[in-house]
């Protein structure tokens, strides 16, 4: 999974994505704020809220509707580029110093490290 923490998204599919106002498509971007590798989903800030009905606690001693986001599933967003500003696919590469490192593959642009480089076998 290419798509981090804190990176932003924009969403391409689902019923999220836009709610047709006099005819034009509503571009949502937003930051991921938690990626879930198991069920391959994402949740994005202000995207795809729910309520969460909580009872009276210590914590909480109205109770009450709490307003969270749901995940959702990663096919359903692609990255927007630091760089180019556009949104577009991640590839990675290994640099000539053997870090590996996320790349767009519009621009080319570094988008960050991922692993850092291996020490050779002696």
């Amino acid at each position: 999974m290419l798509i981090k923490v804190n990176d932003r998204v924009e969403i391409i599919a689902g019923e999220y994505r836009s709610r047709p106002a006099k005819g034009a498509d509503k571009v949502v971007q937003g930051k991921v704020l938690k990626v879930i590798p198991s069920t391959g989903k994402v949740v994005v800030e202000g995207v795809n809220k729910m309520y969460k009905h909580v009872k009276p606690s210590q914590r909480n001693p109205q109770g009450g509707r709490l307003i969270r986001e749901a995940p959702i599933q990663m096919s359903n967003v692609m990255y927007v580029c630091n760089a180019c500003g556009q949104r577009s696919r991640l590839g990675v590469k290994q640099l000539d110093s053997g870090v590996k490192v996320r790349f767009c593959k519009k621009c080319n642009a570094d988008q960050g490290e991922i692993a850092p480089a291996r020490k050779p076998a002696s």
